[in-house]
This record gives structure tokens, sequence and C-alpha cells, in this order.
């Protein structure tokens, strides 16, 4: 089994609930995926942060980051991982709102102008979280080469992403988990 059958498998068995649910894009659904417990679990971090260097490598990315609290255990795996690999691939963190002390910076972590960046996320239904990540580290002079999710709920994101101009590679959309969009 390779890495994707093994993160798949335990996306089934940890990350999706079937229920009344309200998503964080407001709108109701009948399941949910937590994708932090397939982050915050060692062997999903490992797969999930193997499965987006692979899906980088070829992008001449400077840095990965997204919104937290969603993209968090995401970057630090990847990083951890790029770093055994001496790949200098830096980690940064976007806040919802700017802080009100020290620097008063809304992004955590060391981006550069003109860095090529990559945005995580771990569950998109609308993509809004990665856009407001992606405004915030444009206007800090970036550009952002791709978003990955570790799922896509097949609910407009990837529409949203096209209409931006926006690279979107999701590991696995809804269809992936048997349930239709």
């Amino acid at each position: 089994m390779d890495n994707r059958e093994k993160l798949l498998q335990l996306l089934k068995e940890k990350a999706l609930r079937f229920g009344e649910f309200v998503l964080a894009s407001g709108k109701r659904s009948d399941y949910y995926i937590n994708g932090k417990l397939i982050s915050l679990d060692p062997e999903g971090l490992y797969l999930l942060s193997e499965i987006i260097l692979e899906k980088i490598k070829d992008d001449k990315v400077d840095a990965v980051g997204g919104m937290t609290l969603g993209a968090d255990p995401m970057v630090g795996g990847v990083i951890t991982l790029a770093g055994q690999r001496g790949l200098p691939l830096r980690g940064f963190i976007v806040r919802k709102e700017r802080k009100d002390h020290g620097t008063q910076s809304q992004v955590e972590g060391s981006l550069r102008k003109g860095d090529r960046v990559v945005i995580v996320e771990d569950v998109s239904t609308t993509g809004g979280s990665s856009l407001k990540a992606i405004k915030v580290v444009e206007e800090l002079g970036c550009r952002v080469v791709k978003v990955i999710a570790l799922v896509d709920r097949d609910e407009g994101t990837k529409e949203t992403f096209a209409r931006g101009g926006y690279e979107f590679e999701p590991i696995f959309t809804t269809s992936d988990l048997g349930i239709k969009a």
C-alpha cells in the first residue's frame, strides 16, 4: 500500500464522521472531516508531509504555510521532513488577525519579499481560509505557487482558486472518501 492509500485509510478510520454539522463556512453538512485528527496523529502527519513534499518537489518553493489552526501541524511536519532531507524550506503561519503587541505581525515565520510559497490547509469547503492567507502573504510581496488541501469537500474550492489564478491540488476529494458532493 502506498502513502496516499495509507493516508486515505487513516482519514476514513479517524477523521470522517457522519451526523449533523455546521462547517466553518457556515454551511450545514451531514458529514464532517476533522483534518486535525490526521495532522496531529504521528502516522497521519508523516504520510501527509511526505505527500506534500512530493507535490512541491519541482516547484522551487521557499516556504510553506497557511492559516492557523488547520495549517499549523501540517507546516511543522513538512518543514521537519524537509530539514531532515537538507531542503531549505521555511515555514510560516498566518494569524486570523494582526497581533496588537510586539512586532504587530499577522505572519509568524520568516517570509521574504519575492518568496515562492505554498499554502496548505486541512479541509477546504469554499477556500475561504486559504484565500485569507493568500491575501496576507501577497501583501508581503510573496508569490503563491500552489494551494494544497488534505481534503477538498467539492463545494466550490476548485472554482474559487481557478478564478483567482491559483493552482489547487487537493490530496483527496470527498469522492475519494466515498461521499457524493
